[in-house]
């Protein structure tokens, strides 16, 4: 996804966003409009990361909307401009659809046709389509260019507002007119549907290595699903972990995963208005397999997150591009009505002490050609292999060295 020149990443149709980090629901109550936007601005100024709140007097805005607001309607305009001022793009307020949908991709189900969307020089792109989806099933492919939805011409669209236009009822019709590379114009009428994410593919490429893909944090079965594929890649000779194009989610999950994998140190460091914290890995991992991790631009929040571990404790290489650069870390906090807004608590540090922020990770053999980097990342592994005194077994995970 493309905002005046990167503000946010990759969207998920029928969600809002895939970058918050840590999922927190605040207790709220029954109130007024006016209330509601007070509310807002209280856990604003209670959990901000930025105690400067970015440079300004965050007290000129606790009654500063009062004479305008006088419906519900009102104060989410409100808290919409008051957040605006903080510059932050990743401190946002979500309407109770839009909050609704991001609950459901945490529950792994989302209603909707099933395309990953990146707006780049103002175009509307398909980076994914879900396996099995509605969009996959009528013919929607990855790079198309996404032109019109139901007749509205989605030229300058960001992927949320496509989102908005495509979600609907599970059963109801959408059309989807979209231009290819070759100039071909094709129109899609597509059925809505609710689409069960799975955050983890895994199968065995030769020589015997495991390709793991992870497409996202955001769903509670992430962890799970990854552990399962290493249970069935235990017999595999090296990992290949692929997070290209994943935009990130649960912050629990990276560094459940994290622990799969690593055979001891730090996770990462977390910088927040209470202090600093560090997680660090059980030393208990799954596996000794080799490991070698797949990343680009779009690899974001969580995906790098767990590149920084696996990479400042020499546990994986990195293949590919710089990742996106998003360092901050959200909570997500309910409003009375249904509604909530994502607040930046903290900024996280690589092992290494690294913020990335803006910066993203560095990958250890940088490949720009995407068709390659999975072939330069099998050859790493095949040499790594034959360099491999011997295997061995630790549990029911198959290990070598």
């Amino acid at each position: 996804m493309f905002i005046n020149k990167r503000l946010v990443g990759p969207c998920l149709v029928a969600l809002i966003s895939l970058f918050s980090l840590v999922y927190q629901p605040a207790q709220g109550y029954k109130s007024g409009p006016r209330d509601v936007y007070h509310q807002a601005w209280q856990l604003v100024k209670d959990n901000y990361y930025d105690a400067s709140f970015n440079g300004q007097n965050w007290s000129q805005w606790e009654h500063r909307m009062d004479g305008d607001i006088k419906t519900v309607a009102d104060a989410h305009k409100a808290i919409k401009v008051m957040l605006e001022s903080l510059k932050d793009p990743y401190t946002r307020f979500l309407d109770p659809r839009a909050f609704q949908d991001e609950n459901d991709a945490i529950d792994a189900r989302i209603v909707g046709i099933g395309i990953n969307l990146l707006q780049k020089n103002n175009r509307l792109i398909v980076t994914r389509t879900i396996d099995n989806s509605p969009a996959a099933n009528a013919g929607l492919k990855t790079n198309d260019e996404i032109v019109a939805i139901d007749g509205t011409p989605s030229v300058g669209f960001t992927p949320e507002q496509a989102a908005e236009k495509i979600r609907g009822q599970a059963g109801s019709p959408v059309q989807i007119a979209v231009k290819r590379d070759n100039g071909e114009e094709k129109t899609f009428d597509i059925t809505r549907a609710e689409i069960i994410i799975h955050a983890v593919s895994y199968k065995v490429i030769e020589p015997n290595i495991g390709y793991i893909q992870l497409s996202t944090f955001i769903s509670n079965d992430a962890a799970r699903e990854f552990r399962t594929a290493l249970e069935k890649l235990s017999g595999c000779d090296g990992l290949i972990v692929d997070m290209r194009d994943n935009p990130g989610g649960l912050l629990s999950n990276s560094l459940e995963i994290a622990d799969m994998l690593l055979e001891n140190g730090v996770i990462v460091k977390t910088v927040g208005r209470s202090g600093p914290r560090v997680d660090t890995s059980s030393g208990e991992p799954l596996t000794h397999q080799p490991i070698a991790v797949l990343v680009d631009e779009e690899s974001a929040s969580a995906s790098e997150i767990l590149a920084g571990a696996l990479k400042d404790n020499n546990r994986a290489v990195i293949v590919g591009t710089h990742t996106y650069g998003k360092g901050l870390v959200q909570e997500i906090n309910k409003l009375p009505g249904g509604a909530a807004i994502h607040i930046t608590v903290s900024k996280y540090l690589t092992p290494s002490g690294a913020d990335i922020n803006k910066v993203g990770v560095l990958p250890d053999i940088q490949v720009s050609d995407k068709d390659q980097q999975k072939n330069v990342a099998l050859e790493y592994l095949k040499e790594k292999v034959v360099a491999l005194k011997h295997p061995y077994r630790t549990s029911n995970i198959s290990i070598s060295r």
